[in-house]
């Protein structure tokens, strides 16, 4: 505190004018999206779908998440590209390997996923555009078998005559 009661005013006068300078030169997400920058807190789209899916397989494995699944959807749906079902032995391994995946996400520039069900932990879900994680606890994961849902093919469309 010492440090600041000695400043002269100059300095000061400096400090203010360096912060009225930067706030003035920051955009607004509206100004950032007419000059085609993404809106930050979104994963980027540039990413490609398979580095992406493995970051979140690495991230998975290092967090000790049981029963890893890969399942594609391309050409099943337009929601993403890959969900990945993944199970942790307790709510608190649950929350733990989400948290785990949710900061590495954003440290590896793919930005804030979307996460829901975290402060229960009995199933996270997190969608980072491209790839949906579900991490479930065991016996939620054998409750709702999305891996049936989602492994099924497609059914053959009916022709109408």
């Amino acid at each position: 505190m010492r440090v600041y009661a000695r400043l002269d005013p100059q300095n000061r006068f400096r400090k203010e004018q360096w912060q009225k300078d930067n706030h003035h030169n920051m955009r607004s997400a509206r100004e950032d999206a007419r000059c085609g920058t993404p809106p930050s807190g979104l994963a980027s789209f540039r990413a490609s779908p398979n580095t992406l899916l493995d970051v979140v397989l690495d991230t998975l494995d290092a967090a000790k998440a049981e029963d890893v699944v890969t399942i594609d959807l391309q050409g099943k749906t337009s929601i993403g590209d890959h969900m990945v079902l993944a199970s942790g032995r307790s709510q608190r391994h649950v929350g733990a390997v989400a948290d785990q995946l949710i900061k590495t996400l954003k440290d590896e520039g793919y930005g804030r996923a979307r996460v829901e069900g975290q402060p229960h932990c009995d199933w996270v879900l997190i969608d980072t555009g491209d790839v949906i994680v579900h991490i479930f606890r065991p016996e939620v994961r054998e409750f709702y078998n999305l891996e049936k849902m989602w492994s099924a093919d497609r059914p053959m469309e009916r022709l109408v005559i």
